[in-house]
């Protein structure tokens, strides 16, 4: 905290949500990594996503995106996302065998390609995604093989909780950034000496523009697609989807998205994400309030 900066008021709401959380996390790190990664998604699904009202936000956009879903297939979907966000969780909190198990895999697709050449130019690269299967695995990989790939990251309203979320963002390597000012002058520095940056782009921004996102306008940032013609940086789409086994991965790195003006770039990204959970529905995040405040109808 800067010496301008007056202290928060102190929140009890805050700080015992912080101890229960972090309590958790420390009981499932207790466990063997398997066991851990299982329990945090049954209990996503079975108790704190029900309780937390992320399950009934969950049905709620199933049901306004894909209305003639049959009602059990919605509400399969919605449990696939929550054991999903759970898995996550956990996930980013095994910092050393998360990123053992991410350092062998090999990423696909002509922007790893992409990716390695621009690195080898000193050009720097803007890699986007969704809030889908667990982004970090992407990044840990690539981590894994020298690049230098910096985060951006949203400040958390809850403090104590937020000081250790983003210990845990800097400990898969890479800068990470906050949203704001500050933030953004260290992350255009970082790419402007040739780094990498992962952005994620899938929720809701009040100044964002309304474009369609599985059939429906979403406010969305055009930030990234702006950044990258700012600075000459490849605009790469990346997904890591969870397999089968409920641990693994599959990281993938389409083309880059071809310069042109920042709408048209976002509505190519936009398409990119919405073909990956199109294919796996249920591994995007559908607990977040994504088409808050587009009009309805």
């Amino acid at each position: 905290m800067s010496q301008t900066e007056e202290p928060r008021p102190f929140r009890p709401d805050h700080y015992l949500t912080n101890l229960a959380v972090r309590g958790l996390i420390r009981l499932a790190l207790l466990f063997p990594y398997r066991l851990r990664v299982w329990f945090l998604g049954w209990l996503m699904r079975r108790v704190i996503g029900p309780l937390a009202g992320y399950r009934a936000r969950a049905l709620d956009n199933l049901a306004a995106i894909w209305p003639d879903l049959p009602e059990a297939e919605r509400r399969a979907l919605a449990d696939q996302s929550l054991d999903n966000a759970g898995r996550t969780v956990i996930e980013n909190y095994s910092t050393a065998e998360f990123t053992a198990r991410a350092a062998k895999l090999v990423p696909e697709g002509p922007g790893f390609a992409a990716l390695e050449a621009a690195r080898a130019a000193g050009r720097p690269a803007i890699l986007v995604s969704g809030h889908f299967g667990n982004y970090e695995a992407a990044r840990a990989a690539l981590v894994a093989r020298g690049f230098q790939i910096g985060g951006l990251y949203r400040n958390l309203s809850n403090p104590y909780f937020n000081e250790h979320y983003v210990r845990t963002m800097q400990a898969f390597g890479g800068p990470v950034f906050p949203q704001g000012r500050a933030g953004t002058a260290g992350f255009v520095r970082h790419l402007r000496a040739g780094g990498q940056l992962v952005l994620l782009f899938d929720q809701d921004v009040p100044s964002g523009e309304l474009i369609p996102f599985l059939g429906r306008p979403a406010r969305t940032a055009l930030s990234a697609a702006e950044l990258a013609l700012r600075l000459g940086a490849d605009l790469i789409p990346f997904f890591a989807t969870r397999q089968p086994d409920g641990l693994s991965f599959r990281i993938e790195l389409d083309a880059p998205v071809p310069p042109s003006d920042p709408l048209t770039m976002t509505q190519a990204i936009t398409a990119s994400l919405e073909q990956r959970v199109r294919a796996h529905p249920g591994q995007w995040f559908w607990i977040h309030k994504r088409w808050k405040g587009a009009p309805t109808g």
